[in-house]
């Protein structure tokens, strides 16, 4: 047994109460009972979209309720009447209006009512049309765009009236002063009335005479002006400021072919491999892809700033300041110590990448670009390695032929400082990350590893083969005079010893540099030696490994020498 919808009785009750004094809707109508084919005739009264009936005007509970949320009403016609014969009742059935209440879904019979009077009906059934809330929602959004019109317009025309009123003010002012200088205009034409009749008067001759030294004054301050404007072309000030204004120029040009150089270098190589290493087969990984191009893309902006910047004092011409563009420069400058510090191992990326096939075709599809003009992707990253100094060097040429009283000298001075300085620090950057990165690559060719040289204070001074062949290595106590700060590494041939050897091969005395004869016994050799060879005692024989001598190396020559 299903259990009955509980709702709230006093709300629909103060809610029936309601639609019997303000209902949309109120009458009486005939409902079509369910269980039969027969007529009851109720009162109806319709609030919002809730329809109550009762069994009479007078009732004050209602015998029941339809919400009408979502239902539609249509006409319908007049029901037929079996057995009906002939007569007045039937044509009073005929005329009365019939019409439908359906709820739109399954399992809902339909509400059939009727009523006496045609206009009634239609009433009815426009109210219940109306009674949904859905369609009261739509229509207060239409009112509401509406509403938001009126007010826009409203706003437009408080505007257009406020930009109406300054044009009356303003032309209000304008009057004024017009009014003045016409005022100005008649003093001091009748002040020049006077004077303008004397001039009438005057003897012909005169007039002539005068028109002759007006003349002749103005031919005399044109050759003077002349001449002070070509004894300034040929002075050396002029000669200086022309070589000035050409080394600007150059600058600009230079700057406009290392942006264009950026933008190949950006457009042409980074970004189209950027799209390659997301593809489903990438020849290069994005990995890689940073690290061949490092920050060139954000070079490639701030540069692109200073181009605009350069232009605009361009067409400021003959006043070219420049100073204040390179004191927004400089801060930013700093970006260029990462790509000058990883350049060397950017091009070795590269050159491993090129071992892939499919990358190096690519590579070369790209570099086919007759944007490219030939060259290849290591010229275009090549490129910001010079830049600094090619501004150090513009800057040196500036000054050479700007004044010392000149508005942009101390201001120049300043930012050429500064560039030398990140100049330095971009040299002394690149030695130290070159030093370590050969330093490792030594440490990875020890099969066992080498932990002193992993200290970064490890200076790398050559590779190469010995250059004295008479290099003897004698085991020195660290305390004694003499000292050394050398590590030697020695590989391959290098090495050649055997605990068997005859000791008498070896010399007896080497000369030590700064300091006294130091017997070298061939016991001692060997000793050391064995000590680093096998415990078997094998021959020390190796082309793939290397050997650390933590001692004073000895030779006839100096440490340059051996080293």
């Amino acid at each position: 047994m299903q259990k009955s919808v509980r709702y709230n009785e006093g709300h629909a009750l103060y809610l029936a109460f309601l639609a019997r004094k303000e209902g949309t809707k109120r009458g009486f109508l005939s409902k079509k009972a369910a269980e039969a084919s027969r007529w009851h005739e109720k009162w109806f009264a319709l609030y919002q979209n809730v329809l109550f009936y009762f069994e009479g005007e007078q009732s004050g509970r209602p015998a029941g309720m339809y919400l009408l949320e979502g239902c539609t009403c249509e006409r319908t016609p007049a029901p037929p009447r079996a057995g009906a014969g002939p007569g007045g009742g039937r044509d009073a059935l005929d005329k009365q209006y019939y019409f439908t209440v359906l709820f739109g879904h399954e399992g809902q019979k339909p509400l059939e009512l009727r009523c006496e009077e045609e206009q009634d009906g239609k009433e009815w059934m426009e109210a219940i049309h109306q009674a949904s809330y859905a369609d009261i929602l739509i229509e207060r959004e239409v009112l509401m765009q509406k509403y938001i019109h009126l007010v826009q317009i409203v706003e437009t025309e408080k505007i257009a009236a406020n930009q109406l009123r300054h044009q009356l003010e303003d032309q209000d002012t304008e009057i004024e002063r017009l009014k003045s200088e016409i005022i100005a205009l008649n003093k001091t034409k009748e002040r020049m009335r006077p004077y303008q009749s004397n001039q009438e008067d005057e003897d012909p001759d005169i007039k002539k005479i005068k028109k002759v030294q007006s003349f002749m004054r103005g031919w005399l301050c044109r050759r003077k002006w002349k001449t002070i404007v070509q004894d300034y072309i040929c002075s050396p000030h002029a000669e200086s400021m022309r070589k000035r204004n050409q080394i600007v120029f150059t600058m600009v040009e230079a700057e406009s072919e290392y942006v264009h150089q950026l933008y190949i270098l950006v457009n042409g190589f980074l970004r189209p491999l950027r799209m390659a290493a997301s593809s489903k087969k990438p020849p290069i990984s994005h990995d890689d892809v940073s690290s061949i191009f490092l920050n060139s893309e954000t070079i490639m902006f701030l540069h692109e700033i200073f181009h605009q910047g350069l232009k605009a004092r361009i067409a400021n011409w003959p006043t070219l300041i420049l100073a204040d563009l390179f004191d927004i420069l400089l801060p930013m400058l700093n970006i260029y110590q990462e790509f000058v510090r990883n350049h060397q191992y950017s091009l070795q990326v590269l050159a491993n990448c090129k071992q892939n096939r499919d990358f190096d075709k690519l590579l070369k599809q790209y570099e086919a670009n007759p944007a490219c003009e030939g060259r290849m992707l290591e010229t275009f990253l090549t490129y910001p390695m010079f830049q600094i100094p090619r501004y150090i060097i513009t800057l040196h040429e500036l000054l050479a032929h700007t004044p010392h009283e000149h508005v942009e000298r101390k201001s120049l001075e300043f930012a050429k400082s500064k560039l030398e300085e990140l100049s330095r620090v971009m040299h002394d950057e690149v030695s130290d990350t070159e030093n370590i990165r050969k330093n490792l690559a030594i440490e990875r060719m020890i099969v066992e590893g080498c932990d002193i040289l992993l200290d970064t204070s490890q200076t790398f001074i050559r590779q190469g083969a010995m250059r004295n062949s008479n290099t003897i290595i004698v085991k020195h106590a660290w305390g004694s005079q003499l000292h050394s700060d050398w590590t030697l590494l020695l590989s391959g041939p290098d090495i050649l010893c055997s605990p068997k050897e005859d000791g008498s091969a070896w010399p007896i005395r080497v000369a030590v540099q700064d300091g006294d004869d130091i017997q070298a016994k061939a016991q001692e050799k060997l000793a050391v030696l064995k000590a680093l060879s096998s415990k078997t005692g094998d021959t020390v024989r190796s082309e793939n490994s290397c050997l650390l001598f933590p001692f004073f190396i000895g030779t006839s020559g100096s440490a340059h020498d051996v080293i």
